[in-house]
């Protein structure tokens, strides 16, 4: 692996692998509340049960955590990953009025929190078409 691979799998993987521990043994409540934000974004999760969903989401960031951080996992299919959780929050950011100005795109004071995913996806685009060159 590439060291410029590996500083960009390292820090998101650390955080997101920590983040998804830490939502192991959500309670009802508080995993029905990530739900309801979550749903502005992809309206299929409202399909789950908050608990179904507290799983779901602790065991997916633990998933692209550790494939971030397992040097075995492939570039590629680590940035892929990481692109797609990225692509979620990000969705979330755009659907929910109240974190944009008024122009939609720049975050407001409630939305530069979720912005901060935007590089997320930047990161994970970037595995993935390092990934896919050969050197």
């Amino acid at each position: 692996m590439k060291i410029t691979n590996a500083l960009l799998r390292a820090v998101p993987g650390a955080f997101i692998l920590n983040s998804g521990i830490g939502k192991l043994g959500l309670d009802e409540e508080s995993a029905a509340g990530l739900q309801q934000m979550a749903a502005n974004g992809v309206p299929m999760v409202e399909n789950l049960t908050p608990a179904q969903f507290g799983k779901f989401l602790s065991y997916g960031e633990i998933a692209v955590g550790a494939a971030l951080l397992l040097p075995f996992v492939p570039t590629r299919i680590a940035g892929a990953a990481l692109t797609t959780f990225a692509a979620g929050l990000v969705s979330n950011y755009f659907s929910i009025d109240s974190m944009t100005e008024e122009d939609g795109i720049r975050p407001s004071q409630d939305g530069t929190a979720v912005a901060k995913d935007t590089w997320l996806a930047a990161i994970g685009l970037s595995l993935l078409l390092n990934g896919s060159s050969k050197k």
